[in-house]
């Protein structure tokens, strides 16, 4: 049987007409070939959130955003299409989150700790994370801030580099390449003279080192010596030194003692140096002593009578 052209089109419309149905409701969240469990949240703002935005975890893809209901108090009621094999615990926190910076908003289930899971048409926690451009936005004040600090030091910088400025700088740079050829003729003429003066170093230095040995053999005796210090010093030590100066100290006292006694006119001594009697006696016997053995030499018979025989002169 043929097909007429009318039928061919009626059939490709209604085939047309249910795809764009399907896809209609595919668009607004609705799950077609497969069951979904519903979940509810409610946000006070929902600012860049539309129906059939994506319900995610961990950047994966669990579900659609079905339905938005706005409360008389301003609250927003949002229905999540949550695909059944995937188990929702119930203390999930359901965060409306930015996905760019044009403001776009998605659904981030952030999976609680619970062990029972949501069931369907359960109510999950809501909460709002800021948007990227509001996260941003310190930033971008400082950014600015940064950009104007740059801006003034460009300014500063070019008002600097004036053509005067200029002028000076390349002044200072050839004063420093004159200064650098100078330098380098200094150091050809102090090569010059080291290379002039190169025997007589080499003399000083054999000099100092003949000095050096000397030093050598002076610490050696230096060395010596003060062992043999050492060593008298060690003998000194030992010696009863203590006693020795007492025994002197001792002297010295008595021999005070004896001049303080002289000093006096007691003692004969004393007497004999303070007294002038007793000096006056001395001296007459003295003078008498001297004319007695000036008699005897002289008439030594008067004092003497001996005897060639031995017999008596009467």
């Amino acid at each position: 049987m043929k097909i007429s052209n009318e039928t061919k089109i009626g059939a490709l419309t209604a085939i047309a007409i249910t795809i764009l149905i399907l896809g209609y409701s595919f668009l607004k969240g609705n799950d077609i070939f497969s069951g979904s469990n519903k979940f509810y949240a409610v946000y006070r703002s929902v600012d860049g959130l539309s129906v059939s935005k994506p319900v995610l975890v961990n950047g994966f893809q669990i579900g659609r955003i079905s339905k938005m209901t706005l409360r008389p108090d301003g609250h927003t009621i949002v229905e999540f299409k949550v695909d059944r094999k995937y188990n929702v615990p119930s203390n999930t926190l359901a965060k409306l989150v930015s996905t760019d910076l044009l403001g776009s908003k998605a659904i981030v289930f952030e999976y609680g700790n619970s062990n029972t899971y949501a069931d369907d048409n359960d109510t999950l926690r809501a909460d709002i994370q800021g948007s990227l451009a509001e996260s941003l936005q310190p930033i971008q004040l400082k950014a600015e801030k940064l950009i104007s600090k740059l801006d003034s030091s460009l300014a500063a910088v070019n008002k600097i580099l004036n053509p005067n400025f200029q002028k000076n700088v390349d002044r200072s740079f050839a004063s420093i390449a004159n200064s650098l050829q100078t330098l380098e003729g200094t150091t050809k003429k102090v090569d010059a003279l080291v290379g002039g003066q190169t025997e007589h170093i080499n003399g000083i230095m054999a000099n100092a080192e003949v000095v050096s040995a000397n030093l050598k053999t002076t610490t050696s005796h230096l060395t010596n010596i003060s062992t043999n210090f050492e060593k008298v010093s060690s003998d000194i030590a030992g010696a009863n030194l203590k006693q020795t100066l007492d025994n002197a100290n001792k002297s010295m006292a008595d021999l005070q003692a004896t001049i303080a006694q002289l000093n006096t006119s007691n003692g004969t001594l004393g007497l004999l140096l303070h007294d002038d009697k007793m000096y006056n006696n001395l001296k007459d016997a003295t003078a008498n002593l001297n004319a007695l053995f000036i008699d005897l030499k002289a008439h030594p018979k008067r004092y003497v009578s001996f005897s060639v025989f031995g017999g008596k002169k009467d």
